[in-house]
């Protein structure tokens, strides 16, 4: 498929570099998955800066509901985990810290609805609200650090970028730009402007970030930088994150198409989609070993082939998937907006597990020490493991 590249008038925005071109077609230069942190922590919303949505953390074959936590509001974000702590925000704009036994650690109010999920990096939780501020928060007692602001509501997650010299967090906003902040000090570094909304977080590539928008293009931008490397036309309007596997990124859009996205040849792999239905793909994609795991608002979760497109299997879950699916050895964790939540085996995409909740759930669990943190539109948050 001929890859639709954007003449953009902003100077600096050209074709990866002339290595791209001498790869062969469809190449696949790493075979195997991208590892995900470790056991005890799932710093950000998809578990790695590649945002591959795996975990390394182990479940038993019959998780149970082992406490809930209520918040003062609905949830919208996704949880995240680490050194013991739970992170997760509300509408009402509250960030709470929450200790593995179901008992509270602290609780902030930030002004203003919380719905991106928040990244976790040495001990402190980076947060953004609709307001547009990002607060950088100690982990154990729930002191803000330092603020930024951006022009416009923060829907995605930050992410961190280390080069070994420096620690870029980065993130998209509505105001158009993606934003590049000191993880110290909080001091804006540089900005880059879109053409639309970023509604998404940024997957990490070759010292690139990697994230669509609302202009229907997948950027990548330089991580130290900020210097657009390309950009890539996908849709009308990708709402949700990218990931990365090797050299390639997987991404669905609000028309109902998922793309696989050859970044060294800066062309479209394959592209699948539902054509009885079209719906959105507001979720993003977890990647292992030879297959993407995505699902969608027609309430099927798919298994398709990471290099052909091919289905492998599809599940109907009964109602719309928004959460994005994580993979936990041989099974993948899923969500849907009836409250109803799957463990699926990988291979068949056969039910081993499920929970009738009865809320929806709008973003996917954090698994982290045996244990399934997910967050209810009721305002509870829910932990599932052995007894």
């Amino acid at each position: 498929m001929e890859s639709l590249i954007k003449r953009s008038k902003r100077s600096g925005r050209n074709i990866l570099m002339a290595l791209g071109l001498a790869m062969g077609a469809g190449m696949w230069l790493v075979p195997g998955p991208l590892m995900a942190q470790g056991s005890d922590c799932w710093a950000n919303f998809r578990g790695d800066p590649e945002l591959t949505g795996v975990s390394q953390a182990t479940l038993t074959d019959k998780p149970e509901l082992l406490w809930n936590f209520r918040l003062d509001a609905g949830i919208k974000a996704a949880p995240v985990a680490c050194g013991g702590i739970i992170v997760v925000g509300t509408v009402n704009g509250s960030l709470y810290g929450i200790n593995a036994d179901g008992t509270l650690n602290w609780k902030i109010v930030t002004g203003n609805s919380i719905e991106a999920p928040a990244l976790i990096v040495n001990g402190v939780a980076y947060a953004g609200n609709l307001d547009g501020t990002l607060n950088a928060v100690d982990l154990k007692t729930g002191n803000i650090r330092w603020t930024y602001k951006t022009d416009n509501q923060i829907m995605g997650s930050p992410v961190l970028y280390d080069s070994g010299r420096k620690k870029v967090i980065l993130l998209g906003s509505y105001d158009y730009y993606l934003h590049a902040v000191d993880q110290e000090t909080g001091k804006g570094l540089w900005k880059y402007e879109t053409d639309n909304f970023i509604n998404g977080a940024c997957a990490l590539y070759d010292g690139m970030a990697v994230f669509g928008g609302c202009d229907g293009y997948l950027h990548l931008v330089d991580a130290l930088t900020g210097k657009s490397r390309s950009s890539l036309a996908i849709s009308t309007y990708v709402a949700s994150s990218a990931c990365i596997d090797g050299d390639h990124a997987f991404v669905g859009d609000y028309d109902g198409r998922f793309s696989a996205v050859d970044l060294l040849n800066q062309k479209i792999s394959w592209v699948f989609e539902n054509k009885q239905a079209n719906l959105p793909f507001l979720a993003s994609p977890a990647v292992y070993g030879d297959h993407i795991y995505i699902g969608n608002q027609d309430k099927f979760v798919y298994c398709l082939n990471k290099r052909s497109g091919e289905l492998v299997w599809k599940y109907n879950t009964g109602s719309r998937v928004d959460a994005s699916s994580v993979v936990v050895g041989k099974r993948l964790l899923a969500a849907n907006m009836r409250g109803d939540i799957f463990l699926l085996d990988l291979k068949t995409g056969s039910p081993v597990w499920s929970y009738e909740l009865g809320t929806p759930v709008n973003a996917n669990p954090a698994v982290v020490n045996q244990r399934i943190y997910v967050a209810g539109d009721d305002g509870r948050l829910y932990c599932f493991g052995k007894k």
